[in-house]
């Protein structure tokens, strides 16, 4: 099998359920619905990926990028129900959508936009909503976390194959994207509610392809992008 099928075969499909809202940690609460917020990205995110089929793609890797696309509107229905049933903030959520047009405007080429905001946004935002979630965000983010390894990893197949680069432009970028999520955090002894350690962890994934700082993530109940076996929960196929 070719990288793109290997990829492929690890794939599982599960389907989201509407939860019920719990209590997400004291102090995360406006940083948690400035991330909810950016669910909105999520079907640009397969927009991006359909332009990019549009383009000239590796043949070998139009079937996953397909299927990535189907993904992403999963994501979007999951995250969907956990805004349902958390609520949203309407403020977060007028920002959330301009920083869509800011990232839908750049000129950077379509995959290597969804790269970098898998790699670089999304897997921070996961083990955001892991460690400072209520239950429904923690399951979601397990669940969507296995999906993100798996598309970042084609996009970045792709990406470097076609030879593209990430301009500064996009990575500044990125950088605002998360710096207004964490943005409510400040300094704090724990580190999942301090506002550096998250903005380190993005920039680990952007220039190393990996954030050691979030390891933890494998010790805890609800495993995000680090480990992926959900098969005590209902719902997969």
């Amino acid at each position: 099998m070719n990288p793109y099928q290997k990829l492929m075969a690890r794939k599982r499909k599960w389907t989201p359920v509407q939860v019920s809202a719990g209590t997400c940690k004291s102090g995360a609460e406006e940083a948690i619905f400035r991330a909810l917020a950016l669910r909105h990205m999520e079907l640009p995110v397969g927009d991006f990926i359909t332009d990019a089929l549009s383009t000239e793609v590796p043949e070998a890797s139009r079937d996953i990028l397909r299927s990535n696309v189907t993904d992403e509107e999963n994501h979007d229905l999951a995250l969907s129900y956990i805004a349902s049933a958390y609520g949203v903030d309407e403020k977060a959520e007028a920002e959330a959508l301009r920083l869509k047009a800011a990232w839908e405007a750049n000129p950077d080429h379509t995959i290597t936009k969804a790269m970098v905001a898998e790699r670089a946004i999304f897997f921070v935002l996961l083990p955001f909503f892991r460690f400072n979630g209520d239950a429904g965000m923690r399951t979601v983010s397990a669940d969507i976390s296995r999906d993100e390894q798996i598309h970042v990893a084609t996009n970045s197949l792709v990406h470097t194959e076609l030879g593209y680069n990430i301009s500064p432009s996009l990575d500044k970028l990125r950088k605002a994207t998360i710096n207004w999520v964490m943005q409510p955090l400040g300094k704090s002894s724990d580190k999942y509610l301090d506002k550096k350690f998250w903005l380190d962890s993005s920039d680990r994934l952007m220039y190393e392809g990996k954030a050691p700082e979030l390891a933890d993530t494998k010790a805890g109940r609800m495993p995000a992008f680090f480990e992926h076996s959900n098969v005590n929960l209902p719902q997969y196929a």
